[in-house]
């Protein structure tokens, strides 16, 4: 079951206030508490990867859960909250491969309660089994980390209100698969737990196909080319994705096609494949083959990647950014065979304006420039 994680999760506030004095009494009175004063609540598990080396488990919950800060994470185990294999441990215990990471606290989790929202719905395609959304940038798919209201799930839920066989809480329908929030485009969303279970299917063996366009940085030699690497947390920045290989154990098995759709000199406009459906999958194989997403600030793509230092240029490139405030990335195709009728279904969606605003002005400079211009464009 994937985990939403609360930006709160480990606030101070929180967190059991930590006993300080030693007298005798009051530890005597910590033994004496009742089982339901002791009654902790998984709150999140993680497993360490066959590849994974000793790393303090501090460390490790870091870097699993990344809006919890490590001196929380910290006080957290020294209240015997974290645990591996079933035992409190404390924060300098060495996780290692085959580990079972656990928090748990004294309350039950945050209620995820999904509630339906009035929210505008871009409804690319719907039947009595499934419907397939066309998701703007900026929206959150699903509520978590802080994002507890105002997401596309609780605007399909006010959508289905009054379908009576559909409870936007039920696991076994909702959205099949998501995007990131800055990313755009298509979603399949199953009515039915019979329409998720052969969506969900079809996801798992791979024979769905979902294309992407995105415009990177650096200038193609090749005109197509695969991307393959695991993709794990990166331990340098909890919030980012990195690549790791594939024989490492570290990480979940990622594959990435990628095809040049148009040339800009120094961006290029490609269509991405995927194989896998990993977190951030394009934007950290791209980003490790060094041409991160254009406007990607979390994988290094608001910088100046390529081109000369030029007043004009750099003024070029900001109004870019402002143009298409966010990863030139847009989920342009879905296809998948309809779980009732086992009819193929393909879908498209357009560019949105701000990206196609950005495609339009690189076109524009690339016409007033010269084929020199881009010796360094690699």
């Amino acid at each position: 079951m994937t985990e939403y994680i609360d930006d709160e999760l480990l606030a101070d506030d929180m967190l059991p206030a930590l006993n300080t004095d030693n007298n005798n009494d009051n530890n005597n009175d910590n033994d004496d508490l009742d089982d339901e004063t002791q009654q902790l609540y998984e709150h999140f598990r993680f497993e360490a990867d066959q590849g994974q080396q000793p790393l303090r488990v501090d460390k490790f919950m870091c870097e699993k859960l990344p809006h919890s800060s490590r001196n929380r994470i910290q006080r957290a185990a020294d209240s015997g909250f974290v645990h591996v294999n079933d035992r409190p441990v404390k924060s300098n215990y060495k996780v290692r491969a085959g580990d079972v990471v656990t928090l748990m606290l004294d309350r039950p989790r945050h209620d995820s309660t999904i509630e339906p929202e009035e929210m505008p719905l871009d409804i690319v395609y719907e039947d009595d089994q499934l419907m397939v959304v066309n998701k703007p940038a900026g929206l959150v798919v699903h509520p978590g980390a802080g994002n507890f209201h105002g997401t596309l799930v609780n605007a399909i839920a006010w959508h289905m209100k009054d379908v009576p066989s559909y409870d936007p809480n039920n696991p076994e329908v909702g959205l099949v698969h998501r995007i990131d929030k800055d990313t755009s485009g298509l979603l399949v969303v199953a009515k039915t737990p019979e329409a998720k279970t052969s969506l969900s299917v079809q996801f798992f063996n791979k024979t769905t196909h979902r294309s992407y366009n995105a415009l990177v940085w650096g200038h193609f030699t090749e005109d197509e080319g695969r991307i393959e690497g695991n993709i794990a947390r990166d331990p340098k920045d909890r919030l980012r994705m990195t690549v790791m290989a594939p024989d490492s154990g570290i990480g979940k098995p990622a594959v990435t096609h990628y095809r040049v759709i148009e040339r800009f000199g120094y961006v290029t406009l490609i269509e991405c494949i995927l194989e896998t459906g990993r977190t951030h999958q394009i934007r950290a194989h791209m980003k490790h083959i060094g041409h991160p997403l254009f406007g990607d600030e979390r994988y290094g793509g608001c910088e100046i990647l390529r081109g000369n230092r030029s007043t004009s240029y750099r003024a070029f490139i900001q109004n870019c950014f402002k143009l298409c405030n966010r990863q030139a990335l847009h989920a342009r195709t879905l296809g998948f065979v309809h779980p009732k009728t086992h009819q193929q279904m393909d879908f498209t969606s357009a560019l949105p304006a701000d990206l196609e605003a950005l495609i339009e002005k690189w076109r524009a400079f690339i016409m007033g420039t010269t084929n020199d211009t881009f010796a360094d464009a690699r």
